[in-house]
């Protein structure tokens, strides 16, 4: 499911800082928007509680799931939150196995050609290229030379609706959309436009 569900528009929205009385707004603005990929980053204000509700109130093709994990014991947390969905920052071995293990989807954090094949031998489905602005779309391009075909890689990092199309045309799979997207205290409405007009942007690129 994760490669269709990302296949639809490549984009997954980064909710750092949510909280957990505003995830049902932003979700369902996101949604509405055309998002079907979601994460709330660890360090956020009550981040499973945020996860619980956003995979509640959401549909089934919509996945819900944790970026910053940075141990196994967070996989399982997270895995009992209902999250389908592990991100990371890093390419930490234990965390990748037992984010397999457990039966979740995995984007680890790779920023070299050594641990983008290293996350991949560990069952990644996709590569979380960060930060993008330090690898650069010309290493990137380089990278999936090298990489199995079909490899997702999704730069992370300084991503805009004006900045999509070099790392597309590059070979990029989709993008993790940070604080372009959404900030805490940003009104709902406000977020709906941003996402819209990154679905807009990504169209177009590729149109």
């Amino acid at each position: 499911m994760f490669h269709s569900t990302l296949a639809i528009n490549g984009l997954v929205a980064i909710l750092r800082g949510l909280r957990p009385e505003e995830a049902e707004s932003i979700g369902s603005a996101l949604y509405v928007a055309g998002i079907r990929l979601i994460e709330v980053p660890l360090n956020s204000p009550q981040p499973l509680r945020s996860i619980e509700i956003l995979r509640r109130i959401l549909p089934d093709d919509c996945l819900v799931g944790a970026g910053t994990v940075l141990s196994t014991q967070q996989v399982q947390a997270v895995k009992e939150a209902g999250g389908q969905l592990i991100v990371m920052p890093h390419c930490d071995a234990q965390v990748l196995h037992a984010a397999k293990e457990a039966g979740l989807y995995l984007a680890p954090g790779v920023a070299t050609p050594s641990e983008a094949f290293a996350a991949l031998a560990a069952g990644a489905d996709a590569l979380k290229l960060f930060p993008a602005e330090q690898v650069g779309i010309g290493a990137m391009k380089a990278w999936l030379a090298v990489l199995p075909t079909g490899t997702a890689l999704l730069p992370v990092g300084g991503i805009t609706p004006e900045n999509m199309a070099p790392y597309l045309r590059a070979g990029a799979a989709g993008f993790g959309l940070g604080s372009a997207l959404y900030s805490p205290g940003l009104p709902t409405d406000e977020v709906g436009r941003r996402a819209h007009a990154f679905i807009q942007a990504r169209h177009a690129a590729t149109a």
